[in-house]
């Protein structure tokens, strides 16, 4: 499986240009650690979602110690998020932020959606790239 590596630094002015797992959408992220907290800015199209910056280590310490492929299970902020999958732990009180790692109310969901190709791109991770039911494990 190839990593796929994200073009930008991850700033504001050159933002990481990433590819959803299924390649369906493109979007781009990049860290602003000026925000109170700092935050990881994600736009998709007009739509902006704020994750909390930590979420890329959090995610990645989570995942080494899981030691296994984990289903991404992307959910909007308003549906559910099916057990044992990254967007619940994105959103579980038991995480280290202790709820969810989405900032903007109405907006914090899809943390299984946008933030496994990051941590692919930066090296963290593998991400499997089918049409649905993607999973991730810690590289």
């Amino acid at each position: 499986m190839a990593t796929k590596s994200a073009s930008g630094q991850g700033t504001k002015e050159q933002p990481w240009k990433l590819k959803t797992p299924s390649g369906s959408s493109e979007y781009t992220m990049y860290k602003d650690e000026t925000l109170d907290p700092p935050a990881i800015v994600c736009q998709v199209g007009t739509t902006q979602l704020r994750y909390h910056a930590r979420a890329i280590e959090d995610l990645h310490a989570m995942l080494t110690k899981h030691g296994d492929w984990m289903p991404l299970g992307s959910a909007d902020e308003q549906k559910p998020a099916a057990e044992g999958t990254v967007e619940a732990w994105g959103r579980s009180p038991k995480n280290p932020v202790k709820g969810w790692y989405g900032l903007k109310k109405g907006y914090r969901g899809r943390f299984g959606m946008y933030l496994p190709p990051l941590l692919e791109s930066l090296g963290l991770a593998e991400v499997t790239h089918d049409a649905k039911n993607n999973k991730m494990r810690a590289k």
